[in-house]
């Protein structure tokens, strides 16, 4: 009678929270549950029955449905149905308190599951964002017309204006510009483009207008196959079960065994329920999620934003780290890393300042680089330029200092008649073969010099390396970058396995290599073009600061502030997870199999057994918090050549050309 009293009198009142939805219902249920368990356990209540009750109602039936569901649909016995079957023998006996500290319990651990979890899910709609959405095509007589990018058809002639979108794929037909192909193939550096060359839908025009002929629309696109490429990924990546639901059937097992076997030997009921009791797994659901939930506190603290929990799972098991280059290793932005003159009197400052000088007005990526490393470089303002003329695909000539300045590449030395010696081709070719970028300066028709334009590797990326050898993962470069250029990086970062000129499916066909030998692997990267690869690794970790959406979305954890010295870290703190993971596992084990044998004697009764595997719940929690402000220790040696590295890159910018022009002449000679 008063348990029909109680249902009629709360379940109204509940009514209005199944209007909440998802994780807000969940924690005020929560919230309202534990208060009314304490009640319980105080004594208190005002109302005419237990009010636990209303704890095994908001909590405890939506386990028990969720049990019923399983086994019925797809007989999946998981942690719940244990949860369950201490639920109903708590109420069937009148321990009404025990079985609503159960479904709070429970609740707790399903809840902090819950968070670690969740994923946006955006990214689909932010792949679509990247496509090019309408088209310029000409006419018969010239005219213009804008039409959706899905209308173009093969062979239109096709207009890109000067900051647009290329739509499709196809081939200029008049016109020179510049080309961010980063999108595509991950390089930092703006690719020239003329008549005859390709162009790919989703790469943008830096300047100048061009008009193309369209060669593959619509799903045949570059940008679509992209898109096809991280959903075909993203559907091959396998979730991971808690280790809760993967012994549960053997607990489930071990517990109804233990219970019945007691009840027919002993008689007495109440020892049976008691072992169903201790035997509920709390601490052992919450031996993950809480472990879990303190190592994102944790990296959080350290830049890493961690979309997916069962990635640090995950991340414990990897033996290969597979990393873009551009952005990731490196800085992503061309650098002046020397400055070489071509005539012994002048001095190579003189050169650096004619060059930026004319290329103040510049609106190419490469004169805007030039100019910022000189400011940034000798914090002095430019002298003016007077007749200023770009010629695209060229470079750019302007008067400084009543003077004919050329900056440009060797098609504008030859054209304008300026004679470069066999020596400093050469010297030039060397760079050019690394991927380098060299501006030839002329004055009045004779050579000065040049200056060469690089990515640079990121300050702390070769002590990161080091630290992750130490752990025993193996740093892999795969890079879009031709193999020279490749290489060169790879020495300087000591890694020794490279996978050059890598286009996106080349970085999906060697990471599933990789996993095809049982290694785990982690990606690593931060264009667009990454974004298949950081779904079929493992783990993908995108670069968060200056990552594309698309990078970004498709990873499972962001390196939000881009230090990408602090990966070592992360992966320490993973496997330091597991480790806690498995400490509160076996704790929670061995704590139950003791508490059933007290059951199984009658030491133990219902309300006992659960302060007992309260008990059990804290120590998990508090040994798991100690995950928040863990960190990884190092060997006073590792530190000492960390920080020599460090101080060898915050070195002058000087310095850095000298050691680059170094590197470079010893390749030329052989060495």
């Amino acid at each position: 009678m008063k348990d029909s009293f109680m249902v009629k009198a709360v379940v109204p009142k509940l009514e209005s929270f199944l209007e909440l939805g998802g994780i807000k219902k969940d924690i005020v249920c929560l919230v309202i549950s534990g208060a009314t368990v304490l009640c319980s356990l105080a004594g208190l209540s005002p109302f005419p029955f237990d009010v636990a009750w209303i704890a095994i109602i908001l909590c405890g039936i939506p386990i028990i449905l969720e049990a019923i569901i399983g086994l019925v649909t797809e007989f999946d016995i998981k942690a719940d149905v244990l949860v369950s079957l201490a639920l109903i023998a708590s109420i069937a006996i009148g321990e009404i308190f025990a079985a609503g500290e159960v479904a709070v319990i429970m609740q707790l651990g399903g809840l902090l599951e819950e968070l670690t979890v969740r994923k946006a899910r955006s990214g689909m709609e932010k792949r679509v964002k990247l496509t090019p959405t309408t088209a310029r095509i000409l006419g018969a007589n010239g005219e213009e017309r804008i039409v959706p990018s899905e209308q173009v058809q093969v062979s239109d002639r096709i207009r890109v204006l000067p900051g647009e979108t290329v739509p499709v794929d196809g081939v200029i037909l008049s016109g020179q510009t510049s080309i961010n192909q980063a999108v595509m193939t991950g390089e930092s550096m703006p690719v020239d483009k003329t008549v005859g060359d390709e162009v790919s839908s989703g790469t943008v025009n830096q300047f100048g207008a061009f008009d193309m002929e369209a060669m593959k629309v619509g799903e045949d696109s570059s940008i679509q196959r992209m898109i096809r490429l991280v959903q075909s990924a993203d559907a091959g990546k396998a979730k991971i079960v808690g280790l809760a639901d993967r012994w549960a059937t053997w607990i489930v097992v071990i517990a109804l065994t233990a219970a019945a076997l007691t009840w027919l030997l002993t008689g007495q009921i109440i020892r049976a329920v008691t072992i169903l009791v201790v035997f509920c797994p709390c601490a052992l659901v919450l031996a993950t999620p809480t472990a879990i939930m303190a190592t994102i506190g944790n990296a959080t603290k350290h830049g890493f934003l961690v979309r997916e929990g069962d990635a640090l799972e995950r991340l414990a098991n990897v033996k290969k780290i597979t990393f873009d280059k551009t952005g990731t290793l490196t800085y992503g932005t061309p650098q002046v890393v020397c400055v070489k003159s071509a005539v012994p009197e002048i001095a190579t400052d003189t050169i650096y300042q004619f060059c930026a000088a004319a290329e103040q007005l510049s609106e190419h990526p490469l004169g805007k680089a030039i100019v910022k490393c000189y400011k940034d470089e000798t914090r002095r303002e430019l002298p003016s330029c007077e007749q200023f003329a770009m010629l695209p695909g060229r470079g750019v000539s302007a008067e400084v200092k009543e003077k004919k300045i050329l900056a440009g590449n060797l098609e504008m030395m030859s054209e304008e008649a300026v004679t470069l010696n066999d020596d400093i081709l050469a010297e030039t070719t060397t760079f050019l073969k690394q991927r380098c970028t060299v501006i030839y300066v002329s004055a009045d028709g004779n050579l000065l010099g040049f200056l060469v334009l690089s990515d640079t590797p990121r300050e702390n990326s070769a002590a990161m390396i080091d630290q992750l050898k130490q752990l025993s993962v193996e740093p892999v470069l795969l890079t879009g970058d031709n193999g020279e250029a490749a290489a060169s990086i790879a020495r300087q970062l000591h890694i020794d396995d490279i996978h050059a000129e890598c286009l996106p499916e080349d970085k999906l066909r060697w990471i599933g290599s990789y996993q095809d030998k049982q290694e785990a692997v982690c990606m690593i990267g931060d264009g667009v073009n990454d974004a298949p690869a950081l779904k079929k690794a493992d783990v993908g970790i995108a670069m968060g600061g200056i990552g594309s959406d698309i990078a970004v979305d498709a990873a499972d954890i962001a390196l939000v502030d881009d230090k990408v010295e602090e990966l070592p870290h992360l992966i320490a703190l993973s496997k330091r997870m597991m480790v806690t993971i498995k400490l509160n596992m076996t704790f929670s084990l061995t704590l139950n199999f003791i508490a059933i044998v007290l059951a199984i004697t009658g030491i133990l009764n219902p309300i006992v057994g659960v302060l007992v595997h309260n008990a059990g719940s804290v120590l998990v929690i508090i040994n798991s918090a100690l995950l928040l402000n863990w960190k990884q220790r190092t060997v006073t040696s590792d530190q000492h050549r960390h920080h020599s590295q460090k101080r060898e890159y915050e070195k002058s910018k000087l310095g850095q050309q000298k050691q680059f022009q170094e590197g470079v002449s010893r390749e030329s000679m052989g060495v």
